[in-house]
């Protein structure tokens, strides 16, 4: 008999050490981290469940962290719509919104371009045809860096500091009408795979805000 053929029979036979109860109780095995140290099956099942217990008050403790922030994240983004709806014009908007995101959000560089030439906005901003594109096949907000020197350019002269960044296209129905840019000097701030839930969302907040608002 080979180890395949006693573990196949303990499987099939699971009533074994119950019944050869002093074949359980004489059986040892070496300690996880102290490998010249026998210790019996029973402290071995007790290892294993203290580490599975250590691993799931990890997996605790994040949950709970992740709960926190996302509570903080939601009371931020709560003072922004109270602001965006108490803006009165478009230049309050972008006033609020400016100051919402660096003063609550800790985010130092914000870029507002509308080009659609209308109540939303008296002038269009200048922005090339190829980033409107670009902007209008997004889905969900952009993260990363900029990927080419238009992007830095919306942010005026601190372009030249901007590591990474958010851009949220925004829409009135269906059309895009504008972007939102967040910058940051620091190079991870706004990376590709993260969380764009609460981006997607203020950029909804403030296209409806922007529509609403005379310029």
């Amino acid at each position: 008999m080979n180890a395949e053929d006693l573990a196949r029979y303990l499987r099939e036979h699971p009533d074994f050490l119950c019944e050869h109860g002093e074949v359980f109780a004489g059986l040892t095995v070496p300690h996880p981290q102290h490998g010249g140290q026998a210790i019996s099956l029973a402290e071995r099942q007790l290892h294993t469940l203290r580490e599975r217990i250590r691993q799931l008050e990890l997996d605790l403790a994040e949950l709970i962290r992740f709960g926190a922030d996302n509570d903080d994240i939601s009371a931020k983004v709560h003072r922004l719509s109270l602001a965006l709806l108490e803006a009165g014009s478009a230049e309050g908007v972008r006033q609020a919104l400016t100051d919402s995101l660096q003063d609550d959000f800790a985010v130092p560089y914000v870029a507002l371009k509308l080009w659609v030439a209308d109540s939303v906005a008296a002038e269009a901003d200048e922005v090339g045809e190829a980033a409107r594109r670009q902007l209008d096949g997004l889905r969900q907000p952009y993260c990363g860096v900029p990927e080419h020197a238009e992007m830095a350019g919306w942010f005026g002269e601190s372009g030249a500091h901007i590591r990474s960044l958010a851009l949220m296209p925004l829409r009135r129905q269906g059309v895009c009408f504008g972007l939102l840019g967040l910058g940051s000097g620091e190079p991870e701030r706004f990376y590709p795979g993260m969380g764009t839930l609460y981006l997607g969302r203020i950029g909804e907040l403030v296209a409806a805000a922007l529509a609403r608002s005379p310029a």
